[in-house]
């Protein structure tokens, strides 16, 4: 049975917030959602992005995603 679009948000989260790393490609995220297609992926996290609960970080090459609160803890 495949995932709803809160269940996908909420998995994607709690990567973010339990990954080693604080910031993740957006790679990163598709085991979240096995069934669904690269794109549709994306487009879950870039909303996620516009809530607030992610935000986009740039390592001057590469976009990745991070919960803000631990990107502000990172730069301490």
């Amino acid at each position: 049975m495949a995932l709803s679009v809160e269940e996908i948000e909420a998995a994607m989260i709690a990567k973010a917030e339990k990954s080693p790393k604080p910031q993740l490609y957006i790679k990163d995220f598709y085991a979240c959602a096995p069934d669904m297609k690269p794109r549709e992926v994306k487009k879950i996290a870039n909303a996620l992005v516009t809530k607030g609960k992610l935000m986009f970080w740039s390592s001057g090459s590469t976009t990745m995603y991070a919960v803000p609160s631990r990107i502000k803890d990172e730069e301490k």
